[in-house]
């Protein structure tokens, strides 16, 4: 079996022999074994694993990847790929958002009519959550005149969807970047509304194929695990 330096393979793949030594550190490759001088010795089904990391990160984040992994080296191959499976369900679900937002900006009124509980449950997003948000800044509510109740109308209905499918997106600078449009949209500028759904669509379409490509290195990687 021929033996590979850790140098080679953070070069191959543009990262760093650090992120070699952590990502075995946290269990997601198998240990490799250690020549007489005590360095590591990795092997084609080690670059495997490497190649896999850095494939499904972007798509599913190192939560998920992680746990698909160490699914993989107990060869609990249907458990890891149920794993990949709901990851990819949330996808579609964020894109059915974008569809039901479209379809809310063609009636859009001020009215505000929904209290906290009623929007929690509109959007499946926890009252304390939303709660948080509207202390953030990115939603906000008008109390009513009875029972000084929180009341939203359409338009936070809308942010408070947006933000979701930012929830299900693995950080980055990028999702970042979007969560501060979210929070700064005006209802009366509707082409800047059009523009970020947009970016969420292109940013949807973006994670659906880096989870292609996470697939694909993972499909290799289960061929070599096969093999043992």
């Amino acid at each position: 079996m021929e033996k590979i330096r850790p140098i080679d393979i953070a070069e191959k793949l543009k990262i760093s022999t650090s992120s070699l030594r952590s990502y075995e550190e946290r269990g997601i490759v198998p240990k490799p074994e250690r020549s007489s001088t005590g360095y590591r010795i990795y092997t084609e089904e080690h670059v495997a694993y490497f190649e896999c990391i850095v494939a499904m990160s972007p798509g599913f984040g190192m939560d998920i990847t992680s746990a698909v992994l160490k699914k993989l080296q107990r060869k609990e191959l249907d458990a890891a790929l149920w794993i990949i499976n709901k990851a990819q369900v949330v996808n579609y679900e964020d894109k059915m958002i974008i569809e039901r937002v479209n379809k809310y900006l063609e009636n859009l009124t001020n009215e505000p009519t929904m209290t906290t509980g009623e929007l929690s449950l509109q959007t499946n997003i926890p009252a304390s959550t939303l709660r948080y948000w509207e202390k953030e800044g990115y939603i906000t509510s008008k109390r009513g005149e009875l029972n000084n109740y929180r009341l939203f109308d359409l338009f936070q209905l809308i942010k408070v969807l947006l933000m979701k499918i930012t929830q299900n997106a693995v950080y980055s600078n990028e999702v970042i970047q979007l969560k501060q449009e979210i929070k700064e949209l005006n209802q009366h500028d509707l082409e800047e509304v059009r523009k970020v759904i947009h970016d969420l669509q292109k940013h949807i379409n973006k994670r659906n194929q880096e989870q292609l490509k996470g697939v694909f290195y993972l499909y290799k990687l289960f061929k070599i695990v096969n093999q043992q």
